[in-house]
C-alpha cells in the first residue's frame, strides 16, 4: 500500500462525486447515454467514483481493476449479446477506464477505448467535468454504432443514469 495515496483517499470527502457530477449534469449524462443506445446494440453504464474503498488502497488495486469488479457488480457483462460498456471515472486517481465485454471488445480496438480515456481525462483536468463525459459518451456511442449497429428490436437492458460512488 502506497501511503499518499492512501492519504488522498482518506483525506478526500465521499460526497466528491457527487459534487463534480450533481443532479444537472448526471441528468444529462443519463439523457446522453439513452441518445448514445440509440442505433446501436450495446448497453453503457458511466461510474464516477470520488475515493477508492479502503480495501482496494489496501491491496494497492488500480482503477483498472475496480472498474472491472464494477463491470461485474452492475452487471454490464450479463447483457444478451455481451455488449456491455462500463466508463469508469476515478477522481482521486485522476483515472479515466473503458470496459468493454467481449462481443464489442472483439470489434473495437483497445486503442480506440483508450484515445476516449485521454480526451476524457484531458477535459477533466481543465475542470471540464461537463464537457468530457459528455463527449465520451458520444464517442463511445458512435464507436457502438460503427461496430455494433442496431436493428429494429434494441432493447435497453441497463439503467441509463450514471453510478455516483
Amino acid at each position: 500500500m502506497k501511503l499518499s495515496r492512501w492519504f488522498k483517499h482518506a483525506l478526500t470527502p465521499s460526497w466528491l462525486a457527487t459534487h463534480r457530477f450533481g443532479p444537472t449534469l448526471s441528468a444529462e449524462i443519463g439523457a446522453a447515454v439513452m441518445l448514445a443506445e440509440a442505433g446501436q446494440r450495446g448497453e453503457l453504464r458511466f461510474v464516477v467514483e470520488g475515493p477508492l474503498p479502503f480495501a482496494y488502497l489496501w491491496h494497492d488495486r488500480s482503477a483498472r481493476q475496480r472498474a472491472a469488479d464494477l463491470f461485474a457488480q452492475l452487471g454490464v457483462w450479463d447483457t444478451a449479446e455481451n455488449s456491455g460498456v462500463l466508463i469508469y471515472v476515478q477522481l482521486v486517481d485522476h483515472s479515466v477506464e473503458i470496459f468493454a465485454d467481449r462481443g464489442i471488445s472483439a470489434k473495437v480496438p483497445q486503442a480506440d477505448w483508450n484515445a476516449v480515456c485521454r480526451e476524457m481525462e484531458t477535459a477533466f483536468k481543465a475542470a471540464d467535468y461537463r464537457g468530457g463525459a459528455l463527449a465520451a459518451i458520444h464517442s463511445v456511442g458512435h464507436l457502438l454504432t460503427t461496430h455494433f449497429p442496431g436493428d429494429e428490436e434494441n432493447p435497453n437492458e441497463l439503467a441509463d443514469q450514471p453510478v455516483l460512488l
